[in-house]
């Protein structure tokens, strides 16, 4: 089993918040790699598909983000309209609340089981209070972003809108489920700047952990 490279773990997780167009995802990749830990990015998607049950695309379309205005009224609807009913059908929409709440259990969950890398889906409050959880945040240059979205075949137009559109969802997410803003700077031990290359920012990130290790660790501390 491989070993952290600042040595013996009290740092066990790794959550990685992210801009859209960042390249956040792809720098947990690499991150996971060089630590040998889980990856959980792509796969919680199908964990918690699996949970609710429903298909992966329902869940990719509605994760880290509001339920859209019509879709919360018509939940409220049914649910209003079948309420009190014995016989009413039993209701299977797959919405926000359900998504969150099912990702908290999951990450929840893995946070105990540690040795993992975790990618947005609110992990970095829901694992705040772990003291062995070190929570990053991606961000990028606006050009960069709409250069790595051009990457995966988006137009100019649709990348400009989509680095806009897609953080502004998150933070409405947030600020719905946590009550807080996006991103709440405070609640990070590292914000790293993209830019400097995917490759960098990884080393950024482990000297970081490296860092606070020092200082959690009893040689490490200075005496009162």
């Amino acid at each position: 089993m491989p070993r952290a490279p600042w040595g013996d773990a009290m740092i066990k997780i790794v959550t990685v918040e992210r801009e859209y167009g960042s390249g956040g995802a792809a720098i947990a990749r690499k991150l996971a790699l060089r630590l040998g830990w889980q990856l959980w990015d792509d796969r919680l998607t199908e964990e918690v598909a699996r949970a609710l049950p429903c298909n992966k695309a329902d869940v990719e379309r509605r994760q880290e983000r509001r339920d859209p205005l019509y879709y919360r009224l018509l939940k409220s609807f049914m649910r209003g309209a079948f309420e009190g009913n014995p016989h009413a059908p039993e209701m299977s929409l797959v919405d926000a609340d359900c998504i969150v709440a099912v990702c908290r259990r999951l990450i929840t969950r893995l946070g105990h089981s540690g040795r993992c890398v975790i990618v947005g889906r609110g992990s970095q409050h829901f694992l705040s209070a772990r003291s062995d959880a070190y929570r990053v945040f991606v961000y990028a240059a606006r050009e960069d972003k709409i250069r790595r979205l051009r990457a995966l075949g988006k137009s100019e137009a649709e990348a400009s809108q989509l680095a806009v559109t897609v953080d502004a969802e998150r933070a409405a997410f947030i600020k719905s489920y946590f009550h807080l803003d996006w991103p709440t700077r405070e609640l990070y031990h590292l914000m790293v700047n993209s830019s400097v290359g995917e490759d960098a920012a990884v080393e950024t990130i482990l000297a970081g952990i490296a860092a606070l290790q020092k200082t959690l660790s009893p040689a490490g501390r200075h005496p009162r």
